[in-house]
């Protein structure tokens, strides 16, 4: 039977220089020690009513929803990749996502401010809607062969 490795999946990347670990994460390690303060704070408060006590720390749980943010991965591959259920996996990363933007410091600034600011933005519009594709209609003559042997005949 092979090895178990029990460390958090947060252990195995800490080493990781800054390039490599936001490569990885999509944050710098800085970003996610702010990230990891907030969510360590709310996880306090929220620990105060009790409860049954996390399979994740906090790190992995920030790790688990930026995964999630970052690579489009889905709730059921996320949870067995962190030993969970897919609702598990689901609750932890809206709990993350949620902490942070209560806090404020990772929240964009509304449509009021924005406009207010002297900033200039560009938008691209990309129309990405469906059209149908235009093909011949199918007719039973079509089907079975018949029309090039009625145009034949037309013609002669």
């Amino acid at each position: 039977m092979g090895f178990i490795d029990m460390r958090s999946h947060y252990d195995k990347i800490k080493g990781l220089n800054e390039g490599s670990f936001r490569r990885l994460t999509g944050v710098k390690p800085k970003t996610f020690g702010k990230m990891a303060a907030i969510l360590k704070a709310a996880f306090e408060k929220k620990r105060e009513r009790g409860g049954r006590p996390n399979k994740l720390c906090v790190e992995d749980m920030l790790l688990m929803a930026l995964e999630y943010l970052r690579e489009y991965r889905t709730y059921f591959h996320i949870g067995q990749s962190y030993g969970l259920s897919e609702s598990n996996a689901y609750k932890g990363t809206k709990w993350v996502e949620g902490s942070l933007i209560k806090d404020g410091a990772f929240s964009l600034p509304g449509r009021k401010a924005l406009l207010k600011s002297d900033a200039e933005y560009e938008i691209v519009l990309v129309d990405a809607t469906e059209t149908p594709v235009e093909r011949p209609k199918k007719t039973k003559e079509m089907a079975f062969g018949q029309e090039k042997a009625s145009r034949r005949q037309s013609f002669r």
